[in-house]
């Protein structure tokens, strides 16, 4: 029989759509978690290959462990969200079917959460590519000191969106606001906006305990206009719904130093990477974007010279790429920024 609720400390959601491939590994990763009491939620969404037979195989072997939600195909952001409402944790974190974690992933993620009552619980990762296996790189590994997100909320721009890497505070999530049309990119970006209003402790595991895989040419897929706009139409839902919740004006500030970020430079980057498009164009349209519904990305207290200089890291990384677009220079700062992961190999990391 399944464990109690009240048993189950952490829930693990896993997504799982075309990942028959590398699905028994994350899952194998799971089962041999070091931390006892914990379930994994398996939400096979519509996937035409053969997810559904291995996870029922799985299942026959780890039935007190696994559970499986069987749908139609809606996308992750349905599939987290159906996945949040059936786990019975008192912590949710996520792995995406074709990465994998380390045995005291669970562990020690919790371990931490209990120490700093912390709502959310950061850990370090690495990419690694998935044809060969070699490291690419490691981040948010080194020790950092927890903090409170409303006392300090500009530290949030520390934070990858990835949930892969993290543990919730379970209602955090279950009482988090949804989506009428979620985006089909990005839509990470608008998970964690939707839960930082509510979040106070935020703390950090370190070490490198996930191993996000990372396929050839993902990071220069091209974007199409449609899921541009997708995007920007589910921002301005995320904000709304922010807003309607009666979120403080340090926070507001933060979704709009947030949309920037995520917008004005990672968006703009993707798309850049389309060597067909009419970058200035749409460069120009971002701006207009931002202006009109995030309006305070200008002058934010979030994205300062202060905050850059005391925090550094993300805050100064974010600063300095205000000045950049502002300056009317991102079309060339882009160009230089595919050059060196291009040609150079090399990758800013947050």
């Amino acid at each position: 029989m399944p464990a109690a609720p009240s048993s189950i400390k952490i829930s693990i959601i896993v997504p799982c759509y075309k990942a028959a491939d590398t699905l028994p590994r994350c899952l194998d990763a799971l089962l041999g978690q070091t931390l006892p009491d914990i379930e994994i939620i398996a939400v096979n969404d519509g996937s035409p290959d053969k997810c559904i037979d291995i996870l029922r195989a799985y299942q026959k072997e780890h039935e007190d462990q696994l559970v499986i939600i069987d749908k139609e195909n809606e996308g992750a952001w349905a599939a987290r969200r159906d996945g949040i409402a059936a786990a019975r944790g008192r912590h949710i974190g996520f792995v995406d079917a074709d990465d994998y974690v380390a045995p005291e992933f669970c562990e020690t993620l919790y371990a931490c959460a209990v120490q700093h009552d912390a709502d959310i619980t950061v850990c370090g990762f690495c990419r690694e590519d998935a044809s060969s296996g070699r490291v690419l790189s490691e981040e948010l590994t080194h020790p950092r000191a927890p903090f409170n997100a409303q006392k300090e909320p500009a530290r949030l721009l520390e934070l990858n969106t990835a949930p892969w890497n993290k543990l919730f505070r379970a209602d955090l999530l279950k009482e988090m606001g949804n989506l009428r049309q979620p985006p089909a990119i990005f839509e990470d970006v608008m998970m964690h906006l939707l839960v930082f209003p509510r979040t106070e402790n935020v703390a950090f595991a370190g070490g490198s305990l996930v191993r996000y895989c990372v396929h050839e040419g993902s990071l220069m897929t091209s974007i199409t206009a449609q899921q541009i706009d997708s995007t920007y139409q589910s921002l301005v839902e995320t904000k709304d719904i922010i807003e309607a919740e009666d979120a403080p004006q340090k926070m507001m500030q933060l979704v709009a130093a947030e949309a920037f970020l995520h917008m004005g430079i990672s968006l703009m980057f993707h798309v850049s990477c389309d060597k067909d498009v009419n970058l200035k164009v749409i460069l120009r349209d971002n701006k207009a974007y931002l202006d009109e519904h995030f309006p305070s990305w200008k002058s934010s207290a979030i994205i300062s010279f202060g905050h850059a200089v005391k925090y550094r890291g993300a805050n100064l990384k974010v600063w300095l790429g205000r000045l950049v677009y502002r300056a009317h220079l991102m079309r060339a700062a882009l160009g230089a920024y595919r050059f060196m992961i291009e040609k150079m190999g090399k990758d800013i990391k947050w």
